[in-house]
């Protein structure tokens, strides 16, 4: 949620960020300004009120005492109580808006990015070279197939479209890179924290995913008297949580975390043949880091989730580049993105593999998650970040149609070699 004081002090900025994300907020930013100042004057006027009815009553045992008639004190606090209780009516109803159009507003765009979408995409750095081959290669999805990695036709039989079932070595190279991954995060301090799968709506509202993007989530039918749940998309929407409505200590942070979850999307739409296989589904495994830092910590924090997301990466012996995305093709909540793109070459092309991204204190004030100042005790909100570290289903097509061999084999990447139990994978050893 974005910070009202700035709104109010700066309302044509705001419009002009928000612009960059490809959003037109005139009209609401208006109405929220017109809300915030109706909310105000008539929390003041009730403030007022209040005061008057305390003065009013305390007149009570001094006219009795003095024998005097109370009954105009009893009607004026009576009338006072009436206009209170209309005040908080309307205070109710202009607040619901209000808190309605707040947490429908996007994250603001730091202002170094590009305006627009991903047309505007700024490739930073590449590592490594496209692979080339002195013979015809194969896409991963026939690869998959021949050697018995996944088996995409009974993943269809048992969910449908955009699901699919890991088999012997291909369930074994699936876990090794989920090893790879942990281990990496261990080893750079992080905690490992497994969070459940079903998750309450406050989990997605502090996300920042609802209410505007509910749509894009699994539900699980409860009865009307359960809390309403969903599958978890990323594990991020249960880490930025933990610590919902909590003050904690500034020696406390930074608080690094990583979680292995199965994520679930509902991936609505059409979309290429190139995309078939792993490369788009419902369902697919991620290692996700998350960090709590205080304000100027923030950008330190985001550098450094950037940097391990590509040394994984790089340890893989991939082709890949980063990439530093144009406000509009950031998510709603994030102020900043930086995507680690794969090459898979029968795509011609690149697809994102970690998106490391800073929301500032976006979450933080959705979610009231603050600290106090171990020098003078002041409450500030959370910076929190999010970074995939890494997600499964296009690293693995990266794998075995970047590592393809003309005899059909593929080459098991050397950090994944002590879980897979195979420097190759072949036909015959499945």
């Amino acid at each position: 949620m974005i910070d009202i004081k700035y709104i109010r002090e700066n309302p044509d900025e705001a419009i002009e960020r928000f612009k960059m994300k490809e959003r037109d907020t005139s009209e609401e930013i208006a109405e929220i300004l017109e809300l915030d100042k109706k909310r105000r004057s008539i929390i003041a006027l009730n403030d007022q009120l209040r005061a008057e009815q305390n003065r009013t009553s305390k007149l009570v045992p001094q006219y009795k005492k003095e024998g005097k008639n109370t009954d105009e004190i009893f009607a004026e606090m009576k009338k006072l109580s009436a206009q209170i209780k209309e005040n908080d009516a309307e205070l109710e109803k202009i607040e619901a808006r209000y808190k309605e159009l707040m947490l429908g507003l996007p994250n603001l765009p730091d202002r170094d990015l590009k305006p627009g979408g991903k047309e505007n995409n700024e490739p930073l750095r590449y590592f490594g070279e496209p692979q080339k081959f002195d013979f015809e290669p194969k896409n991963h999805v026939d690869i998959c197939t021949e050697l018995g990695l996944v088996d995409y036709k009974r993943g269809v039989k048992l969910s449908g479209n955009g699901f699919w079932v890991y088999r012997g070595l291909g369930a074994k190279l699936e876990w090794a890179l989920l090893n790879y991954f942990i281990e990496t995060h261990l080893s750079n301090g992080y905690e490992l924290v497994l969070v459940p799968h079903m998750l309450g709506y406050e989990c997605g509202l502090t996300a920042g995913q609802f209410p505007k993007f509910a749509g894009e989530v699994y539900w699980i039918n409860t009865d009307e008297d359960e809390r309403r749940m969903f599958m978890l998309p990323t594990a991020e929407t249960a880490l930025v949580s933990l610590h919902r409505d909590e003050i904690l200590a500034e020696s406390d942070l930074p608080l690094k975390y990583i979680s292995y979850t199965p994520c679930f999307r509902r991936e609505a739409g059409s979309y290429g043949a190139e995309e078939r296989g792993m490369v788009r589904g419902h369902q697919f495994n991620k290692v996700e880091m998350v960090q709590y830092t205080t304000p100027e910590k923030s950008d330190e924090a985001f550098e450094e989730l950037v940097t391990h997301a590509e040394n994984l990466v790089r340890g893989l012996g991939f082709h890949f580049r980063t990439v530093k995305l144009a406000a509009g093709d950031c998510s709603a909540s994030m102020a900043r993105t930086y995507d680690i793109e794969i090459h898979i070459p029968s795509m011609n092309g690149y697809k994102e593999v970690s998106s490391v991204s800073n929301a500032r204190d976006y979450q933080a004030r959705r979610g009231n998650i603050r600290f106090r100042r171990a020098e003078g005790g002041s409450i500030e909100y959370v910076h929190t970040l999010n970074g995939s570290g890494l997600a499964t289903s296009r690293i693995l097509p990266a794998i075995v149609e970047q590592n393809q061999q003309k005899d059909g084999s593929v080459v098991v990447p050397e950090v994944l070699r002590k879980y897979v139990g195979t420097d190759v994978i072949r036909k015959t050893e499945i």
